[in-house]
């Protein structure tokens, strides 16, 4: 740990003292919700990387995207 973390902590545990009991309670479960958020937020995110899911060849999926097309001519006044 480093002086400047053993700092930070040191500045936290006196502001904590000052709570109420309950008040720290809600403390401890909020961070240890973050703890647990952390790993599932980390998780989804490199879980959202990779190959796009479909058996059929790239050209396929470019030529039904490009058919299903919807263009709307609309005259704009000014």
């Amino acid at each position: 740990m480093t002086v400047t973390d053993k700092n930070l902590l040191e500045t936290y545990s006196n502001l904590f003292e000052g709570l109420s009991f309950s008040n720290k309670i809600e403390l401890i479960e909020r961070l240890t919700k973050s703890i647990k958020g952390t790993k599932s937020k980390e998780s989804n995110f490199y879980k959202s990387f990779g190959a796009f899911g479909s058996e059929k060849p790239a050209e396929e999926i470019v030529s039904e995207i490009k058919s299903n097309r919807n263009f709307k001519n609309k005259d704009f006044k000014f």
